[in-house]
């Protein structure tokens, strides 16, 4: 999936790059669900929030006594989950941004 992500931003980059010489090419873009950025958004959404629904899970049964579990194991699956959101976060924060550029850009 990602290989086909990098090969759809490679094709267009490729077709911005032959409009700014002047050439004109042909822009294939796919309507394939798992291309489109609102899926690869959402997607990114449910594996972080699987991560800290993992993390919620392991510390609670750490704290109700699993035996199974080591505490650094528990650390470990916290610090993912926080690590992923602070990245997401990150990701929304750029998106914004940039937003706010293009929203600021004369006409």
């Amino acid at each position: 999936m990602i290989n086909q992500v990098q090969n759809n931003l490679l094709s267009q980059m490729q077709a911005l790059e032959s409009m700014t010489q002047g050439q004109s090419i042909k822009l294939e873009q796919k309507a394939d669900e798992t291309t489109s950025f609102g899926n690869l958004m959402q997607q990114a959404i449910n594996q972080v929030n699987e991560t800290q629904m993992q993390a919620g899970e392991m510390t609670r049964a750490f704290e109700m006594g699993d035996s199974q579990l080591d505490i650094s194991e528990v650390m470990i699956a916290v610090q993912k989950s926080r690590i992923s959101f602070q990245a997401l976060t990150e990701v929304r924060n750029k998106l914004l941004t940039a937003y706010q550029d293009v929203m600021n850009m004369p006409v």
